[in-house]
């Protein structure tokens, strides 16, 4: 019981207010914060069912074997799928948001998985004509290789496709809210990058080049307003990297793959165990593709913007 005299003291809804929500609604770092734990008891919950499935048929959860990576990578963005469906319904957004959405996405990633495959491509050309990179005997073209073609084809697309929509979803789009795009990309794309520090037989230099690539899937992101165009090309070089050319990628060597080769001479030149990634010469590489993703696809950005503003005017 109170005693004569005291008097209650009740926390203002109106501070309340401001400590949880903003001009956008509910503040990022809540969001955020909600995000993640939602994102890692639901993650939890699908990973169970992957591993119930490949002790059926006798495969452990590794990332080697193309059809074990599917089924973990599968049931890993589902996890993610609903957590951000669960966020996007929370927030008042199209359930399926933050990059997935957006017309031309077919033809996004198409172009994606085009430029992905020949970048990566053109580095195995420098890299062999240099000395760094030695093609070891010939590749065998027969159905094993056209299964693990199609096989590898299935992984990389998942796991461009969880690790686009982890980094440069969800948490992209609602960072942005709280510190702006350029900011959230460079967190976010340092984070990328660090999460390869734990990859055996992954180097300094691979850890930069990946934390660069996320740099520029966020051009991506930025002019095209999705996430396909970087899916496609995150899925085509990873798939470039371990099946067509047989590299190392980020330090992991896949079982299937096309051609078989080894790096020689110096190893921040030829990236050593690591693979293409641990050579310095992916660096210039990816700030070529930036230059040119920024000079293109702004070229085609004010094209826009000056037909919608002569559209306007003729309305007038």
């Amino acid at each position: 019981m109170m005693g004569k005299g005291e008097t209650t003291q009740s926390i203002n809804p109106s501070l309340l207010h401001r400590i949880f929500m903003g001009k956008q609604g509910l503040r990022a770092g809540w969001s955020i914060g909600i995000f993640f734990v939602s994102v890692s008891l639901l993650t939890a919950g699908f990973i169970l069912p992957a591993k119930y499935i490949l002790e059926i048929i006798g495969l452990p959860l590794v990332d080697e074997q193309p059809l074990s990576a599917s089924i973990g990578e599968f049931f890993a963005f589902l996890g993610l799928l609903a957590a951000s469906m669960m966020m996007a319904f929370i927030e008042h957004q199209p359930l399926i948001s933050y990059g997935l959405e957006g017309s031309h996405r077919l033809k996004s990633f198409f172009y994606g998985g085009l430029s992905g495959l020949t970048a990566l491509s053109v580095l195995i050309c420098i890299l062999t004509f240099s000395g760094f990179l030695v093609f070891d005997g010939q590749p065998i073209f027969d159905w094993n290789a056209m299964y693990y073609a199609v096989a590898w084809g299935v992984a990389f697309f998942l796991v461009g496709l969880y690790e686009e929509y982890f980094f440069r979803g969800y948490l992209q789009s609602t960072l942005s809210r709280g510190i702006g795009f350029w900011w959230s990309a460079l967190f976010l794309s340092c984070a990328f990058g660090s999460i390869h520090f734990f990859n055996k037989g992954e180097s300094p230099v691979g850890i930069f080049s990946a934390a660069l690539v996320g740099m520029v899937f966020c051009v991506s992101l930025w002019y095209l307003k999705q996430l396909w165009w970087a899916i496609g090309f995150h899925a085509s070089w990873n798939w470039s990297q371990s099946y067509l050319w047989g590299t190392a990628n980020s330090g992991k060597n896949v079982e299937g793959h096309l051609f078989s080769v080894h790096p020689q001479g110096n190893i921040l030149l030829s990236g050593g165990a690591t693979g293409p990634e641990g050579s310095v010469l992916v660096i210039p590489l990816l700030l070529f593709i930036a230059l040119l993703m920024w000079l293109v696809w702004k070229r085609i950005s004010l094209r826009q913007k000056n037909i919608l503003g002569a559209g306007r005017t003729s309305l007038r």
